[in-house]
C-alpha cells in the first residue's frame, strides 16, 4: 500500500495544501483562513490542533491550520472560494469534484488497506493530473 498509493496521495494532499495558500494569500491576504474557511471547518482544525499541543512530544503537520483539515475540508475550502481559484485554475468545479472522488480511497489507503483496481487506478490518475496542475502553476 505504502509502496503504490500512499505516497501518490500524500503528494496530492499536500499539492493541494499548498495551492489553497498560496491562491489564497494572493487574493486575500495573509488572514485568509479566517476569511476563507467555514467556521465548522476552522474549529475542527483548532481542536485537531490542540491535540497536538496537548502532547508536544509529538511532531505537528505543520505551522498553518491548514495542515489540520482533512481532504474533504480542502475541498470545501476550494468550492467556497472558487471565484478566487477560477483565474488560477479554470476548470477548478472540475477539481474539487476530482477531491470529493478520491476521499474514499484516499480512507481506504490511509487505514492501510488495499484499494480496488478502480480506487488505484483513480489513485494513479488523480496523482498524474495533480502533476501537469502543480507543473503548470509553476511555470
Amino acid at each position: 500500500v505504502a509502496r503504490s498509493a500512499y505516497w501518490k496521495l500524500y503528494f496530492v494532499e499536500n499539492a493541494f495544501r499548498v495551492i489553497i495558500n498560496s491562491v489564497l494569500s494572493a487574493q486575500i491576504g495573509p488572514d485568509w483562513w479566517k476569511v476563507g474557511v467555514d467556521a465548522t471547518i476552522r474549529r475542527r482544525a483548532e481542536a485537531f490542533k490542540n491535540e497536538y499541543l496537548r502532547r508536544p512530544w509529538h511532531t505537528a503537520p505543520g505551522s498553518h491550520d491548514i495542515y489540520y483539515v482533512y481532504l474533504r475540508d480542502l475541498g470545501e475550502i476550494m468550492r467556497a472560494n472558487s471565484n478566487l481559484f477560477l483565474p488560477v485554475v479554470p476548470d477548478i468545479d472540475a477539481w474539487i469534484a476530482k477531491i470529493e472522488q478520491l476521499r474514499l480511497p484516499r480512507n481506504i489507503v490511509g487505514h492501510m488497506n488495499f484499494p480496488n483496481t478502480t480506487d488505484r487506478q483513480r489513485i494513479n490518475v488523480m496523482y498524474s493530473d495533480c502533476r501537469v496542475l502543480v507543473e503548470s502553476l509553476v511555470t
